[in-house]
């Protein structure tokens, strides 16, 4: 699904406008994205929270001129899913296995 069909989704269920649902998914999204940039993770109770992992500093390696780069401690966001959000994908009788993801080159 994407986010068109997903805002699709919405409005029908809901009867809002589809302009409507965009803005407040975008804004939603922009939120999200504020907050974790400003060092604060976001919970949602039910379905799960946005969180910063941290990335420990270690050495990699170039394959292709066979040396060693250091790659600096850094910091990434993550999403933890509630317990009940993890219950509900794993009790669900549609999935019987991994969907397949697309690859973006088809665009």
């Amino acid at each position: 699904m994407r986010k068109a069909d997903l805002i699709n989704k919405i409005s029908d269920k809901t009867g809002i406008p589809k302009v409507d649902v965009l803005v407040t998914l975008e804004t939603m999204f922009k939120e999200v994205k504020a907050s974790l940039a400003s060092g604060e993770n976001l919970y949602i109770r039910g379905f799960g929270s946005f969180i910063i992992k941290k990335r420990a500093a270690k050495i990699g390696r170039n394959i292709k001129k066979n040396t060693s780069v250091s790659i600096p401690e850094h910091f990434i966001p993550a999403f933890k899913p509630a317990k009940e959000f993890v219950q509900e994908i794993k009790s669900s009788p549609n999935i019987k296995e991994a969907p397949q993801v697309k690859e973006n080159n088809e665009d």
